[in-house]
């Protein structure tokens, strides 16, 4: 039995309690925009902010922002049951499973229908005692009871399924790629110097050291070649200090471009992943749609469900310098024909447009809200 079709499916997006407006954040904007503009008729999109990110985009959106205070996990709890109990919905889309089981809680005795979006890696993420804890209680109370989980990877969907023995509806939901506006005049790699670019919060997780240590490798090799590392994050410091230990201060650089990653990109030759896990990878998907090669760890999960033609780039084995290395080498010695692929590339991304992807949210929402009012 599906929601009825004589009213708007109302569904809730949940936003992390984050303080940067990045990729969670970003993904949930961008669908729900597109939810909310195209398809307007069939629902009505309400987004919780519990938090006030930095970088938001202007207001007003397309979408209904309801905003509550969740400084504290007592406040998010109660934060979540007010919203639910002020408005009915047919579903409400919590990212990752540690939000997942503390909306749950929150909403007992409400039979509050819920889908849990993964957009990381479950295998990597229950570190600290409370995140063991809470997956513990997901595996074993509840997860049979959410209406679907939503996921950003095939294989990272086959991976939870395995890991939770998941019998519940699993739904591949693709991330947006967003369209950049075309580069301009001076948005064009260096004449006679190969440029290495890497997007990405500063962080462990992101494996930009493994990054410097491959490219300084590779510099003892051959001079005519660059590094920019475009990000934010804890790790500043150490990258920093991890290039200048190894020379390499004329040639690396640490940038932020917030907003317009594409402006590095565009002026770079070649993307460089060194993720040491991953739920997708935007950052690669934004570097094949301004037309550049990637090089990435064949980590899980996602860059192998994106490089999927060897035009799109190649994949390396985790923590085997010499194979990324060689990968790298190879890109220099060959960049002449890889630019004839750029158009190849941003064709082949498109399947992972803003309006592409809301479509199939758009789908999954309507069976996952179909199901629970059914049950």
């Amino acid at each position: 039995m599906a929601v009825a079709t004589d009213r708007k499916i109302k569904v809730l997006y949940c936003q992390p309690g984050t303080t940067v407006f990045a990729g969670i954040e970003r993904v949930n904007d961008e669908i729900c925009t597109e939810l909310a503009e195209t398809y307007g008729d069939a629902f009505d999109v309400d987004v919780l902010l519990v938090s006030e990110h930095r970088n938001h985009p202007p207001l007003p959106r397309a979408y209904t922002i309801v905003r509550r205070a969740g400084s504290s996990r007592l406040a998010l709890m109660r934060a979540f049951r007010s919203v639910v109990r002020e408005k009915r919905y047919d579903l409400v889309v919590i990212p990752q499973i540690e939000p997942t089981v503390i909306f749950w809680f929150s909403c007992l005795g409400l039979r509050q229908p819920i889908a849990m979006h993964l957009h990381g890696n479950p295998r990597r993420e229950s570190g600290h005692l409370k995140a063991k804890i809470l997956f513990f209680l997901l595996r074993h109370l509840v997860l049979r009871r959410v209406a679907a989980v939503f996921g950003t990877s095939p294989r990272q969907l086959r991976a939870f399924t395995d890991d939770f023995n998941c019998r519940r509806p699993t739904v591949w939901v693709p991330n947006p790629v967003r369209k950049f506006a075309a580069p301009g005049p001076d948005d064009k790699p260096t004449a006679g110097l190969i440029t290495f670019v890497n997007v990405g919060r500063y962080d462990y997780q992101k494996g930009q050291d493994i990054l410097i240590d491959a490219f300084a490798a590779l510099y003892k090799r051959r001079q005519d070649i660059r590094l920019r590392l475009v990000g934010h994050g804890a790790d500043k410091a150490a990258l920093t200090e991890q290039i200048q230990r190894l020379g390499l201060t004329d040639v690396v650089t640490l940038e932020y471009h917030p907003d317009s990653p594409e402006r590095a990109l565009y002026a770079s030759d070649v993307f460089v992943a060194t993720s040491r896990w991953e739920g997708w990878s935007l950052a690669i998907c934004e570097a094949l749609r301004c037309g550049l090669p990637v090089i990435s760890t064949d980590c899980e999960f996602g860059p192998s469900d994106i490089l999927i033609d060897r035009r799109l780039g190649q994949l390396v084995p985790p923590d085997d310098q010499a194979a990324l290395v060689e990968a790298m080498n190879g890109y220099c010695d060959r960049i002449a024909e890889e630019r004839s692929f750029a158009d190849f590339r941003r064709e082949n991304i498109e399947r992972y447009s803003v309006g592409n992807s809301a479509k199939i949210h758009a789908e999954a929402i309507r069976q996952a809200a179909g199901a629970a009012a059914a049950a």
